[in-house]
């Protein structure tokens, strides 16, 4: 899923711990100056945590990654594989796009940038 991640959407590896299952303990990502941790889901109290109330409809996340160029992140993202979500989508404050990774997770990517947005 790294790999993945990676190719689709332009992170790169910081640091990948494995775990004694073959999975990932805990793995840092960045992308620009921005950065997400993540590991492989686990049966320990922090596991717990993380399970999805089915109340909740089975998601509880939806990171919006910022990017440069939103066109070229949505072909990227559909030249990997992505589940596209609907085209990508002139907004009032830019362009954007939703879309679903292998494992079903929901990804967000576009070239709003709150830091840089002038007001809404």
């Amino acid at each position: 899923m790294i790999d993945w991640l990676c190719a689709a959407f332009g992170f790169e590896r910081r640091t990948v711990i494995d775990d004694v299952s073959g999975g990932i303990a805990h793995a840092e990502l960045t992308f620009g100056d921005g950065m997400i941790m993540l590991g492989s889901a686990r049966d320990d109290d922090f596991g717990k945590l993380q399970s999805t109330p089915s109340a909740l409809g089975g998601t509880t996340q939806s990171p919006y990654i910022v990017v440069a160029d939103a066109d070229a992140a949505y072909a990227r993202a559909k030249a990997a594989g992505a589940e596209m979500l609907g085209d990508i989508r002139q907004q009032s404050y830019g362009r954007d796009f939703s879309c679903r990774d292998p494992e079903g997770h929901l990804w967000n990517l576009g070239d709003y940038n709150p830091w840089t947005h002038s007001g809404g």
